[in-house]
């Protein structure tokens, strides 16, 4: 927990810590510290309760942590009902683990001191200010979690108590240097191969299938022909960029309002910057920078010493000149010095995070105010946009009321808007248009409320200033798709099947004849193939990689591709050639985190088979 802290301190505190802190003891069953409830169980651990508002509460935070680290894609995972029930029940089995992990802690008297709270709390960077501990700080943390420091402490002690529990469980595993050596061998491993690949294409002229083994097949696999839900959307779909055709700003709407807004058209004042850099990565940069400064003050020329002495050599070739800047481009610390400087002076020694700089002002631009010809255009698009959003959010008031208080039609609501009725065609979650694929679009798109009552959906946002309201024009309820829709497709299938047989068989005697007289004519060669190589087709590169090590011959064997077969020669397995240190490193730490994950799931099966976990169901 206190890791989390430390982390959290180094941003923004009220968000970060609260953030880091509760996803720490979100999973811990704090709730039952505040006293009992008569709400059904979410889980029940050798007797003792994971209510549902602790199992919603970690849930929530999960969700945030998932949203945090996924970003847009959490938008379209997060409309899969499956999914996220999935990352619910993942949660309640975490806390299930921890509620076995404390119980079992007890039975074991493992405990945590005052004197050790205390002193983790006093040693813990978070709560400090110059190396210090600080209570001001400390109280004001928890002040911001919402915490009191009876209960701050009690949390720590769980959490300090598990921590002892899972340290001596999984802590003492390890990985032997010939372990991760012997892995790293094997991976680096190469094989030298002949492989002789025939095509089924050339046999699919030659078959035919009956309608007999059509049928056959389709009866056989009828679950391989099920048709997906399909809906057609009847919408309203309200724009504001739409809107914008129909609003007009003359001239004069654009000039009253350039009158009234002078300020912001006002150019900004720019500077022709120049510099001399020396880079922090030399030795001395700032003494060298220092002494740079003090030729300049003995008179020598700016343009020359940049030349001869500057690190940024594009800008040195034209005596340190750079661009035309206004203020807040570059570093504040170069902004603040080229900005204080008169024309063609330069500024004492200036540290970023580039290095060291002397600044010169070559010319100034002085700000002046915007012709209006030049903002004209600029000012009647500002102004439709505005006159367009606010037209949007009237129709939006109009339409979320209409097609409320009617909701069995949206004829109503585009008499009222003076909109056409738009319907899309037919389509599946799969295959949505694009102005549906939106997750929270798609899913309403297929809800209960829009399909099976019949009713508006509520108005949804496609993007900003731009929604839609939909209704069912016509629904498919998923099932078994009639024969004749899938004739052809199972007509090809078998047709396939049937090439890729001949190819097989073709493969099977290029095996034999290989076998008998070990000619590999024809075959192509591969020395040293790599288990990732990308040029030859996936399956000839695992079979390679699964064949016998061959002794005195080469083994042979055939392994099915995506449209024929191939015959793989192996000839010779190639030892590693050079293992790197860093790689076997690398393994030694990804082995010790698989054994040490699988030891922590071996307690948890232990103690689950050991006690009594229930997952009590609400009659």
């Amino acid at each position: 927990m206190l890791e989390k802290i430390r982390e959290g301190s180094q941003g923004v505190i009220a968000k970060s810590i609260l953030v880091l802190v509760i996803l720490s003891f979100a999973f811990t069953g704090v709730s039952s510290y505040l006293g009992s409830s008569t709400e059904v169980a979410a889980a029940t651990v050798n007797g003792e309760e994971i209510s549902n508002s602790a199992l919603e509460q970690a849930y929530e935070n999960e969700r945030g942590r998932l949203e945090q680290q996924l970003g847009d894609m959490f938008s379209t995972l997060s409309a899969d009902d499956n999914y996220m029930q999935s990352v619910k029940q993942s949660v309640l089995e975490r806390l299930v683990a921890e509620k076995l992990l404390d119980q079992n802690a007890a039975e074991l008297g493992l405990r945590v001191s005052d004197e050790q709270i205390r002193t983790a709390i006093m040693q813990e960077p978070a709560f400090q200010t110059d190396g210090r501990f600080d209570n001001d700080r400390y109280q004001a943390i928890l002040r911001q979690l919402g915490y009191q420091a009876n209960s701050f402490r009690d949390m720590m002690r769980v959490d300090m108590t598990r921590r002892q529990l899972v340290a001596t469980l999984v802590g003492s595993e390890f990985v032997l240097p010939g372990e991760a050596e012997y892995l790293a061998n094997i991976q680096g491993q190469t094989r030298d191969i002949n492989y002789l690949v025939i095509d089924s294409t050339p046999f699919l002229a030659a078959a035919s299938v009956t309608d007999e083994q059509i049928q056959t097949y389709y009866n056989s696999n009828l679950g391989q022909f099920v048709r997906p839900e399909i809906v057609s959307l009847n919408y309203i779909e309200l724009d504001a960029k739409q809107l914008a055709a129909d609003v007009t700003v003359t001239e004069a709407d654009a000039q009253a309002y350039y009158d009234e807004n002078k300020v912001q058209y006002l150019q900004p004042e720019k500077r022709l910057a120049a510099h001399i850099l020396i880079g922090l990565d030399d030795d001395n940069a700032e003494e060298k920078a220092e002494a740079i400064y003090q030729k300049l003050q003995n008179g020598e020329d700016f343009a020359a010493l940049a030349k001869a002495e500057s690190q940024d050599t594009f800008s040195g070739e034209l005596g340190g000149q750079l661009d035309w800047f206004e203020a807040g481009v570059m570093e504040p610390e170069f902004d603040a010095a080229l900005f204080a400087l008169d024309k063609g002076s330069y500024s004492n020694v200036v540290k970023t995070n580039f290095g060291y700089h002397i600044i010169k002002a070559l010319d100034i631009q002085a700000g002046a105010e915007a012709p209006f010809a030049d903002v004209k255009e600029k000012i009647i698009a500002q102004l439709q946009e505005q006159q367009s959003v606010d037209k949007f959010y009237e129709l939006q008031q109009v339409l979320a009321d209409t097609s409320y208080e009617v909701p069995d039609t949206l004829s109503e609501a585009a008499r009222e808007l003076g909109v056409e009725v738009k319907t899309t065609p037919e389509f599946t979650r799969n295959s949505a248009p694009a102005l549906f694929s939106k997750p929270a679009i798609l899913k309403e798109a297929f809800s209960s409320n829009v399909l099976l009552d019949g009713m508006n959906s509520d108005v949804l946002e496609v993007e900003a200033n731009h929604v839609v309201v939909i209704r069912v024009n016509s629904h498919k309820a998923a099932g078994t798709m009639e024969l004749a829709e899938v004739r052809d497709g199972i007509a090809g299938r078998l047709k396939q099947e049937q090439a890729n047989e001949n190819a097989r068989q073709q493969a099977q005697d290029a095996m034999a004849a290989f076998k008998a007289d070990g000619v590999t004519a024809g075959y192509l060669v591969k020395d040293k193939l790599a288990r990732f190589e990308q040029d030859i087709d996936g399956a000839v590169v695992s079979k390679a990689f699964a064949m016998t090590q061959p002794t005195d011959t080469a083994t042979v064997d055939t392994v099915a591709l995506a449209t024929g077969y191939a015959v793989v020669v192996l000839n010779k397995v190639n030892a590693a050639e050079g293992v790197d240190a860093n790689l076997i490193d690398a393994l030694k730490q990804r082995l010790n985190s698989q054994y040490t994950e699988n030891d922590y799931r071996a307690v948890i099966a232990g103690l689950k088979a050991k006690g009594e976990v229930l997952y009590p169901v609400v009659e």
